[in-house]
């Protein structure tokens, strides 16, 4: 079954023309990287799949985005549980102002749950998920500024992960990570596809090719090509994708 498929999407920022004819199928529980120059529209596209397009004014959507077979767009949609359902993880890590545990804790605080015995549980499998449990478990009084940006988004993603989503959207989750907490970060990816349906854009095709089922291609607001990520790294059927993998231009 397709977690989440689109149809036909058209977005538009003011008159500006972002997004043009995007039909594409994500797969349950697989990695989907969305690669592209930058302002091609991999960000926009990935942000309309949990509505965050929608804090932004004079923006336009046309054509179908379901997940679960549910239009995400249908007026009676209630967007807070759609967000609990499809977490979000940024570019840069953001933990609040709070303990390691209540950044955890957050998202199930928000939601009403008071079980204090569940929701100590929801954080120890959140972290451990995110493969961060070992490194504060000791801690998790302590602030969040004190992590090390690695292991601040590893807290994010447990954090994403606390309210049992679905489907997790991560918009360049390791480009402003060192070299080895990318590796960490890559490893969790990995490991969470067993569980979670996971869409991510990312600048570094190396790891678009190494943590991804399938790739899809923007270019200029059109997504040139989608389709297994190996025949798309080896063998594209569009030029313009074997131009942008080659680097000779983007």
């Amino acid at each position: 079954m397709n977690k989440i498929e689109t149809n036909n999407v058209n977005f538009w920022y003011g008159d500006f023309h972002a997004l043009k004819d995007i039909s594409l199928d994500i797969e349950e529980k697989s990695v989907v990287a969305f690669i592209g120059p930058s302002g091609c529209g991999k960000s926009t596209f990935l942000r309309l799949l949990n509505r965050m397009n929608d804090l932004i004014p004079n923006t336009r959507l046309t054509g179908d985005i379901l997940i679960d077979g549910q239009d995400i767009y249908d007026k009676d949609i209630m967007v807070d549980e759609l967000r609990k359902n499809v977490g979000m993880v940024f570019q840069r890590p953001n933990p609040f102002p709070k303990s390691i545990f209540e950044n955890v804790a957050y998202g199930l605080r928000v939601n009403g749950v008071k079980d204090s015995d569940y929701i100590r549980h929801r954080v120890e499998e959140s972290l451990k998920g995110a493969a961060l449990w070992d490194e504060v478990k000791d801690k998790l009084k302590v602030s969040a500024y004190a992590l090390s940006g690695g292991q601040q988004q590893r807290l994010c993603i447990a954090r994403a992960m606390a309210v049992s989503p679905s489907v997790l959207l991560m918009d360049e989750p390791a480009s402003a990570l060192d070299p080895i907490s990318t590796a960490k970060v890559e490893e969790l990816i990995h490991e969470l596809k067993k569980n979670y349906t996971i869409v991510i854009v990312t600048h570094n095709m190396q790891q678009a090719a190494r943590i991804s089922d399938k790739t899809a291609f923007f270019y200029l607001g059109t997504m040139v090509e989608f389709g297994e990520t190996k025949r798309i790294f080896t063998n594209p059927d569009k030029i313009e994708t074997q131009n942008y993998i080659t680097g000779r231009f983007g």
